[in-house]
């Protein structure tokens, strides 16, 4: 049986879609606010792997709570890795481009020097390192851009906006891979079997929508999928200033997916997927 932290996000709902076995805990059963308790509620499962489909994402907001962030992206994964570890059993962990600066233009090696920009990247980084120092079997998987046909998110944003406006402005000087979050789901189960078996695999690895675009082409091509003539002006990240500084280079090599014989999605074929998905939603 496979543990799932996380019942509502993006993540978590395409997991119960793909695993309807496994066992998910909302916050009213493990809240990551509380390490020890999600480390009790591993002890109490005693599953055969754990996922981590939890966090605090909100961005900007943790710019003003870091230390609150801390706890749920950094000590809560670490409570989870250490009960792992004792048990003798796979956790996956979730991260983000974040943990880089951005700077360049080369995609992201899951080796590369991190540097994160922000609270939020800081956060997940923290988590990242508690689960490496936990010392068990883990895969930690950097994504980016997520979006699905749950929760909020660019495409739905995108949407929502273009069917009431006739012009958009978006950011068109960050780069990176658009995200689906039923591949990423994907990916981590298949991770989360393979590490059952063969607990070499253990590491990090990188899962980002190809190809790279920048968020307003992305923007085009959500308009074009849903056939809205919203119109797309691009602006530069200054013209939109957030609390949080965003990486402005976000690409990442997928390279090492193959060794679980996975290769990087498409986005656009996600993308197509998700509005399927909403127009049935609404039908």
């Amino acid at each position: 049986m496979i543990l799932v932290f996380g019942r509502t996000g993006q993540v978590a709902r395409e997991l119960a879609r793909q695993a309807p076995e496994a066992c998910f805990l909302g916050r009213d059963e493990a809240d990551l606010s509380d390490p020890e308790a999600c480390a009790r509620a591993i002890r109490e499962a005693k599953p055969d792997a754990v996922i981590n489909a939890a966090a605090w994402t909100a961005v900007d907001r943790a710019e003003e709570e870091e230390a609150p962030a801390t706890v749920v992206n950094g000590a809560a994964p670490g409570a989870m890795a250490r009960v792992c570890a004792e048990l003798g059993i796979p956790f996956v962990q979730i991260s983000t481009d974040y943990v880089f600066d951005g700077s360049g233009e080369r995609p992201w090696r899951p080796e590369d020097p991190v540097g994160p920009l922000g609270a939020y990247g800081r956060s997940k980084l923290a988590g990242e390192e508690a689960v490496r120092a936990a010392g068990g079997t883990h895969a930690i998987l950097r994504t980016s851009w997520v979006f699905s046909a749950h929760g909020t998110n660019f495409v739905k944003t995108m949407l929502r906006l273009g069917a009431t406006r006739d012009r958009l402005t978006v950011v068109m000087d960050q780069v990176g891979g658009p995200t689906p979050a039923k591949d990423i789901a994907a990916t981590c189960l298949a991770m989360a079997r393979a590490l059952t078996s063969n607990p070499d695999l253990s590491g990090t690895y990188h899962l980002s929508g190809g190809p790279d675009v920048n968020w307003a082409d992305f923007a085009r091509e959500i308009f074009r999928q849903a056939g809205l003539p919203c119109e797309v002006q691009d602006i530069p990240s200054s013209d939109y200033p957030q609390k949080a500084h965003r990486p402005a280079n976000s690409r990442m090599d997928c390279s090492g997916l193959s060794r679980f014989g996975l290769s990087r999605p498409d986005w656009r074929q996600g993308l197509a997927r998700v509005l399927s998905d909403l127009q049935g939603a609404s039908s």
